[in-house]
């Protein structure tokens, strides 16, 4: 999937992907895509409850070799 910017979150824990999700997304415009790279097992349903509750959807969620990839697109 194409992506305009991508979040490192590898090794930080909860809730640190999520306030580092919300300020990447700050400095987006609207319809662009934010890639986040994450460990943290707890970012899968962090992720799911941070784009319903502030409307940025959530396109993709993927496990890969450990690592959790998302993909938002800001609202």
């Amino acid at each position: 999937m194409n992506f305009d910017k991508e979040l490192n979150a590898r090794g930080l824990s909860c809730p640190l992907p999520i306030v580092k999700t919300k300020k990447s997304l700050a400095d987006m415009t609207s319809g662009q895509i934010l890639k986040v790279i994450s460990t943290d097992t707890g970012s899968v349903k962090d992720m799911a409850a941070f784009a319903e509750q502030t409307g940025n959807p959530l396109l993709s969620t993927v496990e890969e070799k450990g690592e959790f990839i998302f993909y938002m697109k800001k609202k």
